[in-house]
């Protein structure tokens, strides 16, 4: 299946979808209101989200919205797209770290020395005795 963003229709075509003369367009285009993507050299081509845009900004010009507050509008609409995309990028990245989080003694790494004096990696199942300190082994205490 196509994107809606995929340049397919030329104008002519896409006019016709819009119901709308293909001048009419074209002043859009110059216009900035809706631009076409330009294949082959100059040629346009329409999207299926330039024909649904087109339409649109055919029904704000028949409810009386000047083509200067359609073009603002549509700035508006664009923006809260692209916000819109933003927060489900964030939502697929909080997910992601969500299932990729384990617990913190998972994370925590015990170094130890090693039989050469090296320093090791312990398996974190492995949790040696904590030292105590020499004050401890009073004496009352058993024999170290």
């Amino acid at each position: 299946m196509m994107d809606k963003h995929t340049p397919i229709y030329v104008i002519s075509v896409a006019a016709e979808l819009a119901d709308m003369h293909p001048q009419t367009l074209r002043q859009y285009d110059r216009m900035g209101l809706v631009s076409p993507s330009r294949q082959g050299g100059r040629q346009r081509r329409y999207s299926r989200h330039d024909v649904e845009t087109l339409r649109e900004v055919q029904s704000l010009s028949k409810d009386g919205v000047s083509l200067e507050g359609i073009r603002r509008i549509l700035e508006l609409e664009n923006q809260v797209d692209a916000l819109r995309s933003r927060v489900r990028e964030l939502m697929v990245e909080v997910q992601e770290l969500r299932i990729d989080r384990r617990p913190a003694e998972e994370l925590a790494r015990i170094f130890a020395a090693g039989m050469a004096g090296e320093v090791v990696t312990m398996p974190n199942t492995y949790r040696p005795a904590p030292r105590r300190p020499d004050w401890f082994y009073g004496p009352l205490a058993i024999e170290r």
